[in-house]
């Protein structure tokens, strides 16, 4: 068996388990450096009443765990199911080197898991969204921009 599928297979055993042990959604994800899995998950959603407790998302912040850093730059991610679009956002974020995935975003509809009102949301102006975003205090909330680009420790992401 190829490691990819090696490792496909990983998350797809985290997917399963989660639904026999009832933690949260049929999703699964592991992060892998250099052959060798960092960390892996399940989705933990309504376990740990997270809405943000995806497979993906709680891999990562696994992984970063693990290696003591926010950057998992020469990393892979499994993933059971192709990522919504905050665990696509996490991934980025994460710097994450390429994503491997199984089911696709219309397979994960299929089952109830639509993710297409998000997508549309996105593509409309602030003003014409479904959720109400107002802006309040500009110019005050600027003061912490400036701090960051004049702080001499901070830390670049």
């Amino acid at each position: 068996m190829e490691n990819h599928e090696k490792f496909m297979a990983e998350a797809i055993r985290y997917s399963e388990e989660n639904i026999k042990t009832g933690l949260g959604g049929p999703f699964g994800a592991v992060v892998v450096r250099e052959g060798q899995i960092i960390a892996g998950s399940g989705n933990r959603v309504t376990s740990s009443n997270d809405p943000t407790a995806h497979a993906e998302v709680s891999a990562i912040r696994l992984a970063c765990k693990e290696l003591n850093t926010f950057d998992l730059s020469g990393c892979v991610i499994y993933t059971s199911c192709e990522p919504c679009p905050m665990c696509l956002s996490a991934i980025y974020w994460a710097r994450l080197d390429k994503v491997y995935f199984g089911n696709t975003k219309v397979d994960a509809a299929e089952i109830g898991f639509d993710d297409k009102f998000i997508y549309d949301e996105l593509d409309k102006p602030v003003a014409e969204r479904a959720l109400p975003v107002v802006q309040l205090m500009r110019n005050e909330a600027l003061g912490a921009f400036s701090m960051w680009s004049e702080s001499q420790s901070k830390i670049e992401y």
